[in-house]
């Protein structure tokens, strides 16, 4: 069971009316009587006439506090008018008088006050979940719904103690809590005049509804805006002032319930009619009380009104009736949307700002960052809380660089010790963990009574300013630096002639440290070379004149001698083109002076170089213009650059047409012009014409001159008379022609020994073949398969033969029909089938390996299958003295746009790899000498190479490689008029 706590004094709201009333008199009365004791006068008669006075109801309690105060004046003048003077005994009584009256009119109001509060909607969640099972007689549940009235009427909390009874039926004491609205004031206008009184008199339904109507008329005496309905949600009851300012009857209202609605229907807001006439249905389905804030349709528009219905009971619990009020909530509600529009308003502000906003409580704890702050720190205030220090301590630690911690804290500890304002540079940490420099300002806000309130901070992002000032501030030491280290001497001074710098190098030199300007220009002058120095003065009187200048001339330097100096002056102006600074630079130039004069010399001398060496020099345009030619070449021509302008449409055609042979004209014309518009050199031989009109032989070429950007600027080209070398070159080739038919006879033993090379090696696979077939058939019994195989390699060494004479034949003619797309795999099984039974006569192993997919490639199919034929029959007969079986193979494959076939033996090897392809070098004691040679001619022939490499152990490799698509190129046409020496 529920423990029972002792009633206390607020028990006395549980009190019925007559028994406080009889407390309080019995206090009042018992203290009156000490009070007469006492002071001996009438003064403690005021206690017990303000409770008899207190006990008055209605609207003349203020008339009983008036009478209150007069009693207290008479009793007062009575003191005074008898005569004796008041002692401190007489004020202590009075004022034990005085509060006795208090506590009664404090007391007996409670009592009597009537109260209509709205159950279960302010009800603290605890409480209603501790009393969930817990039943309230009548009594108390009056006492409940008084309490929650007041609270929702007065927007004052009410706590309301009373005794329920449990689930286990026992009883103890609980607690309800009825929390209001925030109170609020705003300026509206006013209602709508008050319409003419209507002959309307307040409906009486008859006694089912006395108890209804008899209530909302007390809640309208104390609140205003009373009114009442049937049970069944009709309207019986409404004010003449309600009807006035709402300008409809009941009889009106009354008739939405015809359509299906509430009787509240022409009086709600279309938005939240379904929300209130389903808690107004509901109310009416269960009993339970009606308490809603919604907008009520006035004359004037609408407004918002909150409203509690309460439903009157008849003796067995019965509904009659239910009655309510409704009050004025619209300052109200329209002062909290200004405040909370405001409050977004401001805080919409504060997170908008493009600063960091913070707040410090007095100690200086943090209670509010804004929302670039806490995005900023990557946290809010309230992560900052720490178990091992403050917020603040936190907050340091956590986000103030470890350098600028202890000045930061002991800067803000200073400001608020002493309430001054705070400000200070530090850097913050960011989100990301990069410290920026911020810049933070804090002002203190006290109250009325200048007592400190709270911080307000203010934090910038000056990183990117702080960073300037220092890139700044290392800009000027280097410059500064660099002022000091190049060899120049710097100086400015104002047009009022202030000296305001002068370079330290510039003041070593002159042997000053703070000089002012007619110092520092006497001594700057008295360095100046005597000669120089008229030319110094007269260009420094431009300064008057405000115009910049230049001027060079010899300065002496430490150890005596002169240097030539370079003097630049400028002044600057402002907006207005007022001089405000003159600045001057002098320069070390002797150097410059010298590289000129050494440039001028070697100008000199390359001029005279062009001119003396023996060739003609000429120089153009990008479009082929002349613009330069050497004195020998104008010399040979006879005329100078533009002596031939008027000839042509151009100075280049003019040229061309007066100094180019009529039969190379075109030519030439063709192969500069693609020179000049592709860039690519010209090389041409043609005949030009002598000042004399003779024509001679020269080469010229010529070569574009570019620029960085490989942009060509201009053409230089050279002409060689060539003429006694062509000469020269025709009885050469004359004689050349002589020798070549001499050694065409001798050249025919050769030619024939190679024929019969050629000729013998398929002759020889005939008697091979042959013999292979004789010993077929004559063995016992005859091997006709094996002998038919020989005949067949007869018959194709035969066709061999053949086709060498045909190739002779051809070759003799030129032709190049033979070559044929072929396949390597085909050639390479022919040529081991050729020799196939020589390899088992003399016991060699031949392996043959050629890569998969190789692409078929024109060549002269039976010249190649010579070749392979040849080198596989070098192989077979180089042998092998070791212990283990000769072998030969042979590997064909892909090696990159080529074929390359390798044919290797594991015999003794060569002796030489170099001389083995001369002709009629041999090493065989039989041998002509001349197989490899002509292998090496038929693979070159076919665009290839071939070559000889030793083998590891023993051996030797000959390799070729023939190329995909091979085309030997045809020789180029050289134009008409050019002889053969000059080709």
């Amino acid at each position: 069971m529920q423990e029972r706590s002792p009633p206390s004094a607020n028990d006395l709201v549980g009190l019925t009316r007559w028994q406080r009333i009889a407390a309080a008199s019995t206090v009042a009365l018992l203290v009156g009587a000490i009070t007469l004791f006492l002071s001996e006068t009438m003064l403690g008669f005021v206690p017990a006439v303000a409770t008899i006075l207190l006990s008055v109801r209605g609207r003349t309690l203020h008339l009983v506090q008036l009478g209150i105060l007069t009693a207290f004046v008479c009793a007062l003048l009575t003191l005074l008018v008898v005569g004796r003077q008041p002692t401190a005994l007489d004020a202590v009584l009075f004022l034990g008088a005085s509060l006795c009256t208090v506590l009664a009119s404090a007391l007996i109001p409670i009592a009597v006050r009537p109260l209509d509060a709205e159950i279960g909607r302010r009800r603290d969640p605890r409480q209603a979940s501790a009393n969930e099972n817990s039943q309230l007689d009548a009594s108390e549940q009056r006492a409940m719904a008084f309490a929650e009235s007041r609270a929702f009427w007065t927007d004052v909390a009410q706590v309301l103690r009373f005794r329920s009874t449990q689930a286990d039926g026992e009883s103890g004491w609980s607690e309800l809590r009825a929390e209001p609205h925030m109170k609020s004031s705003l300026h509206i206008p006013p209602l709508a005049p008050t319409m003419a009184q209507r002959d309307l008199d307040p409906m009486d339904f008859g006694k089912p509804h006395s108890d209804a109507i008899a209530a909302a008329r007390t809640i309208e005496n104390l609140f205003g805006n009373g009114w009442a309905f049937g049970p069944e949600g009709n309207w019986i009851y409404l004010p003449i002032f309600a009807q006035s300012t709402l300008g409809v009857t009941p009889e009106e209202l009354n008739a939405s319930r015809a359509d299906g609605g509430i009787a509240w229907k022409r009086l709600l807001h279309p938005e939240e009619y379904d929300r209130v006439a389903a808690a107004w249905q509901h109310s009416l389905d269960t009993g339970e009380p009606f308490n809603s804030e919604f907008r009520i349709k006035r004359k004037t528009g609408f407004a918002w009104a909150r409203t509690a219905a309460r439903a009157a009971r008849s003796a067995d619990g019965k509904i009659t009736g239910w009655y309510g009020t409704s009050i004025d909530i619209d300052v109200h509600r329209k002062t909290v949307d200004a405040l909370r529009d405001r409050e977004q308003e401001l805080l919409e502000i504060v997170n908008f700002v493009p600063s960091n906003l913070w707040r410090l409580q007095p100690d200086g704890e943090p209670t509010f960052f804004n929302k670039p702050m806490v995005e900023f720190l990557g946290m809010d205030v309230g992560e900052l809380d720490s178990a091992d220090g403050t917020r603040l301590e936190a907050m340091i630690r956590l986000a103030v660089h470890p350098e600028d911690q202890q000045r930061f804290s002991a800067e803000l500890a200073q400001s608020l010790s002493n309430e001054q304002g705070f400000s200070s540079q530090y850097r913050l940490r960011r989100h990301d963990g990069v410290y920026r420099w911020m810049s933070s300002r804090a002002a203190a806000l006290h109250d009325r009574n200048g007592r400190l309130v709270q911080w307000n901070g203010l934090c910038l992002d000056i990183d990117d300013q702080v960073r300037a000032e220092e890139a700044l501030k290392r800009s000027e030491w280097h410059l500064q630096q660099l002022i000091d280290a190049l060899p120049v001497h710097v100086c400015s001074w104002t047009p009022e002639g202030e000296l305001l710098y002068v370079s330290r190098r510039y003041l070593d030199e002159l042997g000053l440290s703070t000089v002012n300007l007619s110092e520092f220009a006497k001594t700057a002058l008295e360095y100046v070379h005597p000669e120089d120095v008229g030319s110094v003065e007269a260009s420094l009187r431009d300064v008057e004149g405000g115009r910049a200048f230049s001027i060079r001339y010899r300065r002496k330097i430490p150890d005596g001698g002169y240097r030539w100096t370079d003097g630049r002056f400028e002044p600057l102006r402002d907006e207005a083109g007022h001089i405000t600074e003159w600045f001057g630079l002098s320069i070390d130039v002797d150097d410059e002076m010298a590289v000129q004069e050494a440039l001028r010399e070697n100008e000199r001398s390359l001029k005279e170089l062009v001119e003396t060496l023996p060739t003609m020099i000429y120089c153009a345009t990008t479009d082929g213009k002349p613009i330069y030619r050497s004195r020998k070449l104008q010399e040979f021509l006879g005329f100078g650059i533009e002596d031939k302008d008027g000839l042509g449409g151009s100075r280049l055609e003019g040229t061309l047409d007066a100094i180019i042979h009529p039969d190379d004209l075109d030519a030439v014309r063709q192969r500069y012009g693609y020179s000049l518009r592709t860039g690519e050199p010209y090389v041409m031989k043609h005949r030009l014409r002598r000042y004399d009109g003779e024509y001679r032989w020269v080469e010229t070429r010529t070569a574009a001159m570019r620029n960085t950007d490989g942009a060509i600027i201009q053409w230089n080209g050279v002409c060689v008379d060539i003429d006694d070398w062509v000469r020269d070159q025709e009885q050469l080739g004359l004689a050349q022609r002589n020798l070549a038919r001499a050694s065409q006879a001798a050249s025919l033993a050769e030619l024939t020994a190679s024929i019969a090379h050629e000729v013998g090696q398929p002759l020889a696979a005939v008697v091979s073949s042959s013999d292979a077939s004789h010993r077929w058939l004559s063995a016992d019994p005859p091997n006709v398969e094996r002998a038919l195989k020989a005949l067949e390699r007869v018959m194709r060494s035969a066709e061999t033969t053949m086709d060498v004479f045909n190739r002779v034949r051809a070759l003799f003619k030129h032709s190049n029909d033979a070559k044929q797309p072929s396949s390597i795999k085909q050639v390479v099984g022919l040529a081991r089938e050729l020799l196939a039974e020589d390899a088992i006569r003399r016991d060699v192993r031949l392996d043959v390996t050629i890569e998969p997919d190789l692409p078929s490639i024109a060549l002269d199919r039976v010249q190649i299958q010579q070749v392979l034929v040849n080198l596989m029959r070098n192989g077979l007969e180089a042998g092998y003295h070791g212990t283990s079986r000769a072998r030969l193979s042979i590997d064909a494959r892909r090696e990159g746009a080529a074929i390359q076939i390798a044919v290797r033996d594991n015999g003794p090897g060569l002796v030489s790899t170099d001389r083995v392809f001369e002709p009629f070098f041999t090493t065989k004691a039989d041998g002509m000498g001349m197989g490899l040679a002509i292998c090496k001619s038929i693979v070159e022939a076919h665009g290839g190479r071939l070559w000889a490499e030793a083998s590891e152990p023993t051996g030797a490799a000959f390799i070729f490689t023939l190329p995909f698509g091979a085309v030997v190129p045809e020789p180029e046409a050289e134009p008409s008029g050019v002889p053969q020496a000059a080709k």
